[in-house]
């Protein structure tokens, strides 16, 4: 690991005290320019003692603005300390978790995967646009039946067709078949340019796509395309658990990333990541923001600093090692779930480097799914799988009175 660390709580302390220093301080400086200031202090108190030990909070009260992408060229020089935190937390996922090299790529800290996935697909539909001249009917958006529904989000917003790719419903993969016949009826109806998404950890499965599925079918067909990975559920799970993968930066069909510090990280909401290589994202240059400092190039314009010192937080309190075994962990008590659920011939699907565990509705009542807050795939009669996510709050104990109860509902 060339940027992750374990720092101890004064290290941390100490390097958010710098950022913070570095950056404008409303309660001091003659600042007269900025449409911001922090936190009103007749309601978000700046000296309550306890936020001297409060890295984080102290960062919220003091309201920095993130706005720019601070991998490429200049940002605002107010909040350099806490872009410079940013920096820091990119280089981690990019580098050290998705094998990036150092230097070669941009990104930012999003407010949420959703619009991290929909920054990706803006980003390539404008390439195509820019550098072929493409019309927005010959671009199309390809991902599974499983994919998060900020993809038809983007369809909608960015005005290209999304093609639904159906999957096994048993093993939850990309029918290859139905994608190859799916791109060759595209092709015929003038679509030319397309971009893929392939799902680390889809939100009601867990399940993770072959990229390969899609580039070795988009290159049969020798057409134009780019490949983007939703990590916003398993990038902070699969590349642990799954130290062999190579979806990941160093496969060179891979273009970008998204990740979310909000679920597995447990920061606060909002906050995504998306991260891509470099000579990207300057396709979504708005050059009408002239008063900005440097280039604004993400969906969002203004953005808290505060995410990004959180996120900055969870990583070097762990490092990569901590986190490596509280992943180990979570394996081990998805393991114990679907071991009790064997034992009593209950169907599931879950991918084999996840947390998540999926199980067929018919197995389970209606009052433990509700009792327990499992989720549904529909929240209608038609539904048919329940899901169960082992996040760091779902302890052993928990996953035993469960069983138990699903074992007197099943021998009863």
């Amino acid at each position: 690991m060339n940027f992750w660390k374990k720092l101890t709580h004064e290290e941390r302390k100490a390097r958010i005290e710098k950022a913070l220093h570095d950056n404008v301080n409303f309660s001091k400086d003659a600042s007269l320019g900025y449409p911001a200031s922090k936190l009103d202090n007749r309601v978000f108190y700046d000296d309550a003692p306890f936020l001297k030990d409060a890295p984080t909070l102290q960062t919220y009260v003091a309201n920095p603005n993130n706005i720019g992408c601070h991998t490429f060229g200049t940002s605002e020089k107010a909040f350099y300390g806490t872009q410079e935190i940013e920096r820091e937390v990119l280089n981690v996922i990019a580098v050290d978790i998705f094998k990036a090299k150092e230097n070669e790529f941009d990104g930012y800290i999003a407010p949420g995967g959703t619009e991290a996935n929909i920054q990706a697909i803006w980003v390539f539909r404008n390439e195509f646009m820019h550098k072929f001249d493409a019309k927005l009917d010959e671009i199309a958006i390809l991902a599974s039946e499983d994919t998060h529904y900020s993809i038809p989000k983007a369809s909608n917003l960015l005005q290209i067709d999304w093609l639904k790719i159906p999957v096994g419903f048993e093993n939850r993969e990309i029918d290859v078949n139905a994608l190859d016949n799916i791109i060759s009826e595209a092709k015929n109806k003038g679509k030319k340019y397309f971009i893929a998404v392939a799902n680390m950890g889809t939100t009601m499965f867990g399940s993770v796509d072959n990229p390969d599925d899609y580039t070795s079918i988009l290159e049969k067909h020798n057409v134009t395309y780019r490949l983007h990975i939703d990590g916003a559920y398993g990038g902070f799970v699969y590349p642990f658990s799954n130290q062999k993968s190579n979806i990941n930066f160093s496969n060179p069909k891979i273009s970008s990333i998204t990740i979310d510090a909000h679920k597995m990280l447990q920061a606060p909401y909002g906050t995504g990541v998306f991260v891509c290589r470099k000579g990207l994202i300057e396709n979504v240059l708005t050059k009408e923001a002239e008063y900005v400092e440097g280039m604004d190039l993400t969906l969002c314009g203004s953005r808290s600093g505060a995410n990004a010192v959180a996120v900055w937080m969870i990583l070097f309190t762990y490092g990569a090692y901590g986190w490596f075994e509280k992943v180990s962990i979570l394996q081990m008590r998805t393991q114990f779930l679907c071991h009790e659920l064997d034992k009593l011939y209950i169907k599931y699907f879950r991918e084999p480097f996840m947390n998540i565990v999926t199980i067929h509705a018919e197995s389970i009542p209606e009052k433990i799914a509700e009792k327990y807050d499992l989720v549904p795939q529909q929240h209608n009669e038609n539904n048919k799988w329940y899901k169960i996510v082992l996040m760091d709050h779902v302890e052993v104990e928990h996953l035993t009175k469960f069983i138990d109860e699903l074992k007197a509902s099943v021998n009863g």
